[in-house]
């Protein structure tokens, strides 16, 4: 279900800024910006979040506080590790520090899951891939209103 309302949602905020054009042309930088949404944090980086997440199951979102978090998730190759991940976005604009990603890992150990350190590679890599989909899903919102 938050899958099908994340695009309702862009659109929303498009049209929200939009409407307080007050009838005058805007620059489509302006709009691309997209800094104030319905949301209460980037639409943008939200909805790359939950693309992004899109194979794990989800636990809790909250997209006024801009909060994800995942269940945990074992990859159906390894059955004997698992992650769990939490996105939080910190601010209205499409930047680099308004994400910070944080994962944890356990592995099974004589039958008991057991805390296991996170490469940093690996949360850097999941910042990386929802930062570059977050700036793609932008490019194409300034391409479908030019």
């Amino acid at each position: 279900m938050i899958r099908r309302l994340a695009p309702a949602i862009l659109l929303g905020s498009i049209a929200l800024t939009l409407s307080a054009c007050g009838g005058k042309a805007r620059p489509q930088a302006d709009l691309a910006a997209s800094n104030v949404t319905t949301i209460g944090v980037n639409s943008y980086l939200w909805r790359a979040s939950l693309d992004t997440l899109s194979f794990m199951p989800l636990l809790q979102t909250d997209s006024s506080g801009g909060v994800i978090v995942t269940d945990w998730y074992a990859r159906p190759n390894d059955p004997n590790e698992r992650m769990k991940v939490t996105v939080s976005i910190l601010d209205r604009d499409l930047r680099a520090d308004a994400l910070r990603v944080a994962a944890l890992r356990e592995v099974r150990q004589n039958g008991q899951w057991v805390g296991a350190p996170v490469q940093a590679a690996t949360v850097q890599k999941l910042e990386s891939i929802i930062l570059t989909r977050a700036r793609d899903l932008r490019r194409a919102a300034v391409t479908d209103e030019g």
